[in-house]
């Protein structure tokens, strides 16, 4: 019986095995032996081959033991070919070729080179997301500019329903948070002016925090997480359900029929909330400023109109349309970029929340520097 499943022949100082029968579980003993015994007799030799030709069944165990048999003879250092394997298993043994590998050992590297590579990739990787944002905004121009000129293809029940969802569905929200904030900074404010006595100047500092920097920016800040994230996961899902190159087989540009309308309704919809949130955040401050601090609505009105100006409301509300388009190109940009995995649609997702926030957050910087500049 032994001998129907691996002969075994020396010549020349080349071990010869020839496998024939079926290396199937049911004749694990048997194969077990086999195997063993081949072992001890390929220590004084300096190559092996294994003929496979006569192979009636083979399965995971018979070529799990094949590999383990290649294995321990390149271990100890002797040459072992596989050679006449039927096409049919062929997959299976390459199969078992490739489990449980023993990982390379790492090379020992100068850490200082390994910083600069990897100083050097992090580069490369956000000149690669700037050039792909600079894309999608060039293409969008285009898109945009494309639709003026035929306003009768641009899907107007698309853009909305997505106003509805980024716009209506997201007050709520957005009161609370808002109301909030200003509740909070109202009540630093007084906690560390009292100090000195100049409680009445919480007003100033809360009608231009808000009105001017952080009424728009937290609020873009919720909406790059509440609808940024889920433009990019909407348009990740269809890419990966190939909807997409449907879309283009039917020859449909995606950007005109996906993208636009999302990004049309963040650009009506920020400026809005940007609103409603900056009036939210300072009512919760005049309430503070009352409840906490003893100073009467009428106080804290009559303060707040010599504190603030036309430009102070203007400045936000100028912001949030040039954040819209931020958020929306991000996230169609990682939306599009998703692979054909969970894992890649999860990654991107957050990738866009977070490229968004950064991307803001800069906006507003170079945004506060031009209205310095020009006295606003």
């Amino acid at each position: 019986m032994r001998d129907r499943l691996l002969d075994l022949s020396v010549t020349e100082g080349r071990l010869a095995l020839a496998a024939a029968g079926s290396w199937t579980a049911d004749r694990a003993g048997d194969l077990e032996r086999l195997i063993e015994t081949a072992v001890r007799r390929a220590r004084g030799v300096a190559a092996v081959e294994i003929r496979m030709g006569q192979v009636e069944r083979l399965d995971t165990f018979g070529a799990w033991l094949l590999e383990r048999l290649v294995r321990t003879l390149a271990a100890d250092g002797r040459e072992a070919a596989v050679l006449d394997l039927p096409e049919r298993y062929r997959g299976l043994v390459e199969e078992a070729h490739h489990l449980n590998r023993t990982p390379v050992p790492r090379r020992r590297t100068n850490p200082i080179a390994d910083a600069l590579a990897r100083l050097g990739h992090t580069v490369v990787d956000i000149a690669r997301d700037l050039l792909l944002i600079m894309q999608m905004f060039g293409a969008m121009a285009i898109v945009t500019l494309r639709t003026l000129a035929r306003p009768w293809t641009f899907r107007l029940t698309s853009m909305v329903h997505h106003l509805d969802r980024v716009g209506w569905r997201a007050v709520p929200v957005i009161l609370l948070m808002t109301f909030l904030l200003g509740c909070i900074i109202a009540q630093q404010g007084l906690f560390h002016f009292r100090r000195f006595g100049v409680d009445i100047y919480v007003v100033d500092m809360v009608g231009i925090l808000v009105l001017r920097e952080i009424g728009v920016l937290m609020v873009a800040i919720m909406v790059a997480g509440r609808s940024g994230s889920a433009y990019t996961a909407e348009l990740g899902s269809m890419k990966m359900r190939e909807e997409i190159d449907a879309l283009r087989t039917m020859g449909f540009d995606p950007l005109e029929v996906l993208v636009l309308p999302r990004l049309v309704a963040l650009v009506i919809a920020l400026p809005a909330l940007a609103f409603v949130g900056s009036m939210a955040a300072l009512y919760g401050a005049g309430l503070v400023c009352w409840l906490y601090g003893g100073m009467s609505p009428d106080i804290f009105l009559s303060r707040l109109r010599d504190a603030i100006s036309v430009d102070d409301f203007a400045v936000g509300l100028l912001k949030a349309p040039f954040m819209a388009v931020v958020i929306g190109i991000v996230a169609s940009v990682e939306g599009l970029e998703v692979k054909g995995s969970a894992e890649s649609l999860g990654l991107n997702t957050t990738s866009s929340v977070v490229k968004s926030i950064f991307l803001m957050v800069g906006l507003d910087g170079l945004f506060a520097i031009f209205f310095a500049s020009i006295g606003m």
